[in-house]
């Protein structure tokens, strides 16, 4: 099998890591390997990649190296055979990693993963995740990744990098604590600053869901977002699970806990302004930003979003 290894030197990683994957990949000199040090050189190191018709990527980096490498490979003409995909947790946040059981120490899992190559054994490590595509309609953009989140959460995050502007806490450490000092605000009915609610109008596979303001717009593709929150309750057989929290509701305090840990209180389901769907396609018209695997787009003025789950390829477990 040709292999090939995306080494992000910048994902938040420490250079002392780097260096003993690359001392580790001389026992395996089939592995085709290209460090990066910035977002705009991923291209280029993925076109080489790519003329080596390589088999299985691995990509050492964070969420936001996994979605930049998904929407290069899916958006261009590179890969005629797009290759399985390995996420290792070499990032600050590795939320996507994580919930495809990914070993915590990135040397280990590239280890374990190369070593189950030779044994034959990769068809035992293969993960099943459909991908979000966002697509904005305006001026046709599109991101491949796991998770959306806008308004609040594109605030939030942009909140996180100003409290923890470098080092591991900018990660799912940072976002925990941003997370918790949020939900406190919002159970204590503070709806200002970052919790602002944001006009939507939200179609979920063709149905109008009433419009108004949110305070919460989030979809994804994984079973667990970070520190294993579960945010969604819908039992729909569809690839994108979508929740909304619409500005007022009721017994937000109550709900919040359950919701939280997967397990939504019975009574969500029928109280006003909580949504929770699985569906084919999610359509948003809406003026705040949003953002794909913590991947930063700005707001534009009645912005259309799609976000459709119809597109998979083969992940591998490392």
């Amino acid at each position: 099998m040709r292999i090939g290894l995306l080494n992000n030197l910048r994902a938040g990683r420490s250079n002392p890591q780097v260096r003993r994957i690359l001392q580790m990949l001389k026992d395996y000199p089939e592995v085709s390997h290209i460090e990066t040090t910035s977002v705009r050189s991923v291209p280029e190191a993925l076109a080489s990649l790519a003329r080596q018709d390589i088999e299985l990527l691995a990509v050492n980096g964070g969420d936001g190296t996994l979605q930049y490498t998904l929407t290069q490979m899916l958006t261009t003409d590179d890969f005629p055979n797009i290759p399985m995909v390995a996420p290792l947790r070499g990032g600050r946040t590795n939320m996507t990693a994580m919930d495809m059981g990914a070993h915590r120490s990135p040397i280990k899992g590239l280890k374990t993963l190369l070593d189950n190559i030779r044994a034959g054994r990769l068809e035992d490590h293969l993960v099943d995740r459909p991908l979000l595509r966002v697509e904005t309609l305006r001026d046709r953009e599109t991101h491949y990744g796991f998770f959306f989140g806008a308004g609040m959460i594109h605030r939030a995050i942009d909140l996180t990098h100003s409290l923890f502007p470098n080092g591991k806490s900018r990660g799912s450490l940072g976002a925990g604590m941003v997370t918790a000092g949020l939900i406190m605000r919002a159970i204590a009915g503070r709806l200002d600053g970052v919790l602002t609610p944001d006009k939507a109008q939200i179609m979920l596979d063709g149905e109008f869901i009433d419009g108004g303001e949110f305070t919460l717009l989030i979809a994804s593709s994984l079973q667990r977002l970070f520190l294993k929150i579960d945010p969604f309750w819908g039992g729909e057989k569809a690839p994108v699970r979508f929740t909304a929290l619409a500005s007022g509701s009721k017994r937000v305090a109550m709900a919040a806990p359950g919701i939280l840990c997967g397990k939504a209180p019975a009574f969500v389901k029928s109280e006003p302004g909580y949504t929770s769907r699985n569906a084919k396609e999610v359509e948003l018209r809406l003026d705040a930003g949003f953002t794909v695997d913590g991947e930063i787009v700005p707001p534009r003025s009645g912005e259309i979003v799609r976000i459709t789950g119809d597109r998979r390829i083969r992940f591998v477990r490392a």
